[in-house]
């Protein structure tokens, strides 16, 4: 019996009745100079790792100046109230901190940033070139007093529902990355796994293991995804089908919710992390091959190529838990076999076709994380 078959229409009105009335909002109208003097008294928080990075162009941000002179309409901003009844931003964070920029008020690392000079202004070109401190004080008051409706998400809301909200309004506009959205997002349930995740991210042997991952890519939480990849792909590979991203955000949701009965024992799992990092650490030191032990490999040129694969990272991260128990890291005849698995293995053409553009999914996934671990519990036998 499907789950339509199963739900009359009260049932159903019954279940939409009951949620709303686990949602508690309000909307007010503020102004943006009120919207500042909150955010300075930090009564209002728009932490970054709540929300997406502030990545408009200086352009764009210029534009948006413009349009509160031009009393355009702007979308509204989006609240949640914590219980100590102060403000998160959710929504709004690229118009709320390019008015603070043009203020002059806008921290970054603690830091506050240079006041924006206008640039790219479109409609009304004679406000390039200008700060908010040298705008004729007409306009200085005009945009102090330019108004934003706020949708408030107040405390007294079902958590889960503030959850959903968050993933929902962050869908459209300046994507984010998968990652992204899940640091932001999954503190609404309990931030415990995610603050894991972001701790062994900076692990030094997981760090060098990684060092090809590009500049851009970490910045976009990448290397914070590749540690979620890990635990996810270990603990619950086997439930692995298609779509990795709607994969890792299934597993982060249910390690991170107390009413699932997902377990995860961090002190284990770190240890097994750390340990993880280790070996793979000094497998490539013997092997010397630096930056690049989860290189792609190049058959042509018979060499591994400095570029990131996730495919091989997947193959030796979680083939190896095969045998994890049974390495010693300060065995040096083990390192040497281990070694000698993974050099040869990267040029395997059995181990290369589960690699590459479209095998990104089940059974590929399965070929790849098999043909090492059976390498390397042959190689400790």
């Amino acid at each position: 019996m499907t789950d339509k078959d199963s739900s009359s229409p009260g049932e159903m009105i019954e279940a939409v009745d009951e949620k709303i009335s686990a949602i508690r909002t309000q909307s007010l109208d503020f102004s943006f100079n009120e919207l500042a003097d909150m955010y300075t008294d930090n009564e209002l928080i728009i932490d970054p790792d709540f929300q997406r990075m502030f990545r408009w162009s200086e352009g764009a941000q210029a534009r948006f100046i413009e349009s509160l002179l031009l009393e355009l309409p702007i979308p509204p901003i989006f609240l949640i109230e914590r219980d100590d009844r102060i403000y998160e931003l959710i929504d709004g964070l690229q118009r709320f901190s390019s008015y603070l920029h043009f203020r002059g008020q806008l921290k970054i690392d603690g830091k506050v940033l240079p006041p924006l000079v206008l640039s790219d202004c479109d409609i009304v070109e004679e406000l390039n070139g200008h700060t908010y401190r040298d705008l004729p004080r007409a306009l200085e008051i005009k945009l102090k007093r330019s108004y934003v409706r706020a949708e408030i998400l107040r405390k007294e809301s079902d958590p889960r529902l503030r959850y959903y909200m968050f993933k929902r309004l962050n869908t459209g506009g300046e994507r984010l990355t998968e990652q992204e959205v899940r640091n932001a997002t999954i503190r609404l349930l309990s931030n415990d796994f995610n603050q894991f995740i972001v701790e062994l991210s900076e692990n030094e042997n997981f760090k060098d293991c990684i060092e090809s991952v590009n500049d851009n890519a970490i910045l976009r939480k990448f290397d914070q995804e590749l540690v979620l990849r890990f635990f996810a792909l270990k603990n619950k590979g086997d439930e692995y089908k298609h779509e990795v991203a709607d994969f890792l955000t299934e597993y982060m949701e249910a390690v991170s919710d107390e009413r699932d009965p997902t377990e995860f024992h961090f002190t284990r799992e770190r240890e097994v992390f750390e340990k993880t990092f280790l070996v793979i650490k000094r497998v490539s030191d013997i092997l010397d091959y630096g930056s690049k032990i989860f290189g792609s490999y190049d058959p042509r040129k018979h060499q591994v190529r400095g570029q990131f694969s996730v495919f091989h990272f997947e193959g030796i991260a979680i083939g190896l838990q095969s045998v994890i128990d049974r390495v010693d890291p300060e065995n040096p005849e083990q390192m040497i076999e281990l070694a000698e698995v993974v050099r040869t293995g990267k040029a395997d053409p059995v181990f290369l076709r589960a690699t590459g553009g479209g095998k990104n999914d089940r059974i590929p996934y399965r070929a790849r994380v098999r043909y090492f671990a059976d390498r390397f519990a042959g190689a400790l036998s």
